[in-house]
C-alpha cells in the first residue's frame, strides 16, 4: 500500500475512522507490538510488563523471518506473526518500532483495520495531521488524531525535551543550541555489536597512540559507523542533508519545535557518537525570554515529571551514561546561569535512548489512548 501524502487522510485512513467511530466501547482494548523482535521491540516488551496492566490481547509481529518465536510478555509466552493485514484484524492500538519505510507502507493499513497507530519512527513525525507527542509536555495533542497516527520524538529530542518542556512553561525558551553524544544502540542491535566486537579489537593494546592504528586494528567491523568507535568519537549520526547538516541534527530541530510549539524556534545542533552502548547524553544551551537563576531552575527541574535533578558537582554528582542506562528519567545536571546572558542556562543532560528515547514515550502514549477506549475490539461492532 503507498501511503496517504502529508496532510491529506487516505481512503484506508477514512476507513479506519469509520470503523473506529461505530464501536460500541466495553473492557481492555488489544494491542498489537510490530517489531516485537527488534532492540527498542524487546524493552517494550519488558516495560509493557512492569506497568499497570491496561491491555487485553498484546499480539506481537514482526517479520516473516521472526514468525513462530516465542517471546515473554507479561509473565506469557506468546508466539510471534508474520506481518500482514490479517495481523491487525481485532487490534485497538499498534505500537511500531519498525525502519521507517516499514512504518510507511504498514501503518495506514492497521490504521484502515480500525486501530490506532502508534510509531516510533521518522516515518511521520513531520506530517502536520500526525501529532508529535511526549506526554509530560503536550499529552492533549494525542486526542486529534486526523490519520489514526500519533509519532514519538526520536531518541536524541527525548533525552532532552522533558527537561526542557519543564523549563520552557517557567521562562519561555528563545534559542536551543545542543551537542548530543549518541550511544551506539541507537543504530540497533548491529551499532551495538559494532561497539563490542570493536572494543574486544582493541582491548589490551596500546592502540590509539598513532594516526591510523585504531582503524587498522577494527579492519572490517565499521558496521553502521563511517569510522571507528571505539577509542574515538565520530562527528556524525544520520544521513547527509543540504548545507552538511545531518538527519538526526535537523530532526531534533524539527522535533523540539513541534513538541513545544514553537514553529520559529531557532535551533542548532550537532550529534557526535561515542563509545557508549545505550543512553544518550547532551550538553545544552537554552535560552529563554525571562531572566532565569540556578535555584529557580533547580526547583523546576526537581518537581517536573520524568526528570531527575542530579546536581552537587561539588560532590562529583552528575548524571553519566553508565550510571542512568536502564531507567526511565531524563536525568539532569552541570545547571549553569551563562557567564554572558542572564536569561541563559546551560546544563548536561543523559537519557536511556531505548527507553524513554524510544520504548517508554510509545508506551505511555498508548495509556492516553487507552484511557479513551473501554472495551475489546470484539465487542465494538463492524470495521473498515
Amino acid at each position: 500500500m503507498i501511503p496517504a501524502e502529508a496532510g491529506r487522510p487516505s481512503l484506508a485512513d477514512t476507513a479506519g475512522a469509520e470503523a473506529r467511530t461505530a464501536r460500541e466501547p466495553a473492557g481492555k482494548p488489544d494491542l498489537a507490538v510490530v517489531g516485537a523482535t527488534g532492540a527498542v521491540g524487546s524493552v517494550l516488551l519488558g516495560i509493557l510488563s512492569e506497568r499497570a496492566d491496561i491491555w487485553g490481547e498484546i499480539r506481537l509481529i514482526a517479520s516473516p523471518r521472526s514468525a513462530g518465536r516465542k517471546l515473554t510478555v507479561r509473565g506469557a509466552e506468546v508466539e510471534v506473526v508474520a506481518l500482514s493485514e490479517e495481523a491487525f484484524d481485532g487490534i485497538d492500538v499498534a505500537m511500531f518500532d519498525v525502519p521507517d519505510e516499514v512504518a510507511a507502507q504498514w501503518a495506514p493499513v492497521a490504521v484502515s483495520k480500525g486501530a490506532v497507530v502508534i510509531d516510533s519512527s521518522r516515518a511521520f513525525r513531520r506530517d502536520p495531521d500526525v501529532p508529535l507527542v511526549v506526554p509530560e509536555i503536550n499529552a492533549h495533542t494525542a486526542r486529534v488524531r486526523p490519520r489514526g497516527i500519533l509519532a514519538g520524538p526520536g531518541c536524541t529530542t527525548l533525552a532532552m525535551i522533558v527537561a526542557l518542556g519543564a523549563l520552557h512553561a517557567e521562562y519561555g525558551l528563545s534559542e536551543l543550541i545542543v551537542s548530543s553524544y549518541h550511544a551506539a544502540s541507537a543504530a540497533g542491535r548491529a551499532g551495538a555489536e559494532t561497539l563490542r566486537a570493536q572494543l574486544s579489537a582493541v582491548s589490551g593494546t596500546d592502540l590509539g597512540a598513532t594516526p591510523g592504528d585504531v582503524r587498522r586494528a577494527v579492519g572490517d567491523t565499521l558496521g553502521p559507523f563511517p569510522a571507528p568507535l571505539a577509542l574515538n568519537v565520530v562527528p556524525w549520526a544520520g544521513t547527509l542533508q543540504e548545507d552538511g547538516w545531518s538527519s538526526e541534527e535537523l530532526d531534533v530541530r524539527h522535533e523540539s519545535r513541534k513538541v513545544l510549539g514553537l514553529p520559529e524556534l531557532p535551533v542548532a545542533a550537532t550529534c557526535v557518537r561515542v563509545p557508549v552502548l545505550t543512553t544518550h547524553s547532551l550538553t545544552v544551551h537554552a535560552r529563554f525570554e525571562n531572566e532565569v537563576t540556578v535555584g529557580g531552575a533547580h526547583e523546576i527541574l526537581a518537581a517536573a515529571p520524568g526528570v531527575v535533578l542530579c546536581d552537587a558537582p561539588e560532590e562529583d554528582e552528575y548524571p553519566t551514561p553508565s550510571d542512568v542506562v536502564g531507567t526511565d528519567p531524563t536525568w539532569v545536571g552541570r545547571v549553569r546561569r551563562s557567564l554572558d546572558d542572564p536569561r541563559a542556562l546551560e546544563l548536561f543532560v543523559c537519557g536511556d535512548n531505548l527507553r524513554k528515547g524510544a520504548a517508554l514515550n510509545t508506551a505511555q502514549i498508548g495509556e492516553l489512548v487507552a484511557a479513551e477506549m473501554r472495551g475489546p475490539r470484539a465487542e465494538r461492532g463492524a470495521r473498515g
